[in-house]
């Protein structure tokens, strides 16, 4: 496993390179923050893969592009009176990139796919609200039992285990994105080959060099293909974020996801105008290691750790692009839902470190028997300064930190199988709704890297899922965060901020609170 290192990028060469004329107009060039794992919307979980099967994959619901959400495939829909059952008609012109018709029975073998046990999708519990779709998932049921049924051709129908306020958002993600049944069983996990793959978005797969380059072309037979001005989207995958700012600058890509902190005071003097810093609907935390044989499986420890770390001088002096200290685990801008917060914050910091020195050392820890841990972040150079700092503000508890990182992908899949004591996370909310960040701490769900159990956590969240009044509902989850936050499941670092740097020459960009921008709203002002 290779130990932390990051290359360093000599600023001053960046600083001599200027913003030059756009490259070809109809070609909209962005770098993504990573490599994608897979293109199969099924066999994704993170936001620079978004960016790209969000470009070539559209759901019943989309967004616009300020965020809002509008028909997508669906032309329109009818939903019961009781809320659990929503009936769909897809569009006329609704069209694969190969000319065939979408179908109804294309989002039908969808949502079977996603949720068959084979598939292992990561991402399947979010459509748990499916009736059914928890027991087809786990293997109880068999995928023909699930909630979703093809009236007709163009009819699609879901019902649901329990109206669920949040259901229609969550249709305009990934997970719900429709698959062309008709090239998966002509090449199974293949299908998704720039060969092989057909999609039914703004814009089509030509070209996948991987960590180098994706291609992707305007989709002649999208619905709506006549109101998108770009010709060709091309996505580089560079993790390394001076690198994409030297390439911003160079002009040779038009938009970069994210861009180096300690760059934002020289980049808002020299190009204010590029520069796009919103507020974020996401989490910046470290994910503790709760399963036997960790020193983080001791809720003591993870006390004792979380007590220890200066959330305000992290965001104030190590990023200073406007995060703000997190002290609970959903960010402050989720609908219709007050957050807990935890109970030392009422602490000076001095009496944190005096509680965490007692923590530590009622769990066995001491001069005599250091603290050791394996911290995990992927690369990026802010989150190694992050890492940096943080393992700075464990030394005087005398704890001993081994850093390592990896490239994206990497991380998530290593963190996963549990090969850590504490590992950078971040989660960026798929609907705005406190249970997509709660979620995340139920006891199997493949996203809690921690492996955190609480049965008194999962069925506060089961009864919120079963209630219907929204501030009983919000109450709930209250108290199940509550309960997490005691238990120190979790170390929530900062609330994000969206940062990017956005070619002038661009319209049609909006910032919004999930930072989600679909390129078929995008051209150049020329």
């Amino acid at each position: 496993m290779q130990r932390s290192r990051t290359l360093a990028i000599p600023m001053a060469l960046a600083f001599t390179i200027g913003i030059t004329a756009p490259l070809q107009a109809d070609t909209l060039r962005i770098a993504i923050m990573g490599e994608p794992a897979s293109l199969d919307p099924h066999k994704i979980s993170g936001t620079w893969e978004n960016d790209v099967v969000g470009d070539l994959f559209e759901g019943l619901v989309t967004e616009a592009a300020d965020g809002t959400r509008i028909p997508g495939a669906a032309e329109s829909w009818e939903i019961s009176d009781d809320g659990t059952v929503y009936t769909f008609t897809l569009r006329d012109d609704a069209k694969w990139s190969d000319g065939e018709p979408v179908t109804a029975d294309d989002f039908t073998f969808a949502f079977q796919r996603i949720l068959t046990p084979a598939t292992a999708a990561d991402y399947a519990y979010l459509l748990y609200p499916i009736k059914n779709a928890e027991a087809v998932y786990t293997g109880e049921a068999d995928p023909s039992s699930l909630g979703v049924e093809a009236l007709t051709p163009s009819t699609l129908q879901i019902t649901l285990d329990r109206s669920t306020p949040y259901f229609l958002d969550q249709l305009s993600h990934y997970t719900a994105y429709p698959v062309p049944s008709h090239v998966v069983e002509a090449y199974g996990n293949e299908w998704s080959r720039p060969s092989n793959m057909v999609s039914n978005g703004a814009f089509q797969l030509q070209e996948w060099q991987s960590q180098t380059r994706i291609t992707a072309t305007r989709n002649p037979y999208f619905h709506d293909a006549d109101n998108v001005a770009l010709d060709e989207v091309v996505y580089f995958p560079i993790e390394e974020r001076n690198t994409a700012l030297n390439r911003f600058r160079a002009g040779e890509i038009h938009i970069a996801r994210d861009f180096p902190t300690h760059q934002y005071g020289w980049l808002m003097d020299n190009l204010p105008e590029a520069v796009q810093v919103a507020p974020y609907l996401g989490i910046y935390y470290y994910a503790f290691n709760a399963r036997d044989g960790h020193a983080t499986a001791d809720p003591r420890v993870r006390e004792a750790l979380s007590l220890a770390v200066r959330r305000d001088v992290i965001t104030d002096q190590i990023l200073g692009t406007g995060e703000q200290p997190a002290y609970s685990f959903v960010p402050p801008s989720v609908n219709h839902y007050s957050a807990p917060t935890a109970s030392f914050t009422e602490l000076s910091q001095e009496e944190r470190l005096q509680r965490a020195h007692e923590l530590l050392q009622e769990a066995g820890y001491g001069p005599d028997n250091p603290l050791e841990l394996m911290l995990r972040y992927n690369t990026s150079e802010d989150h190694r300064k992050v890492a940096i700092a943080i393992a700075a503000m464990w030394k005087p508890l005398g704890v001993e930190v081994d850093l390592y990182n990896a490239e994206v992908a990497v991380h998530y899949s290593d963190i996963r199988q549990g090969d850590f004591d504490v590992a950078r996370a971040g989660w960026i909310g798929d609907y705005n709704d406190a249970q997509n960040f709660l979620s995340l701490l139920e006891s199997d769900v493949s996203n809690n890297y921690g492996a955190y159990s609480s049965p008194e956590f999962d069925t506060l969240m089961n009864e919120a899922a079963n209630t219907q009044d929204m501030d009983a509902r919000a109450e709930l989850m209250a108290e199940a965060e509550a309960i997490a936050l005691e238990d120190s499941a979790t170390l929530p670092i900062y609330y994000y901020v969206s940062r990017n740097l956005v070619s002038p020459d661009l319209v049609g960009w909006e910032s919004t609170i999930e930072d989600i921008h679909r390129s078929r709203w995008i051209r150049f002002d020329h």
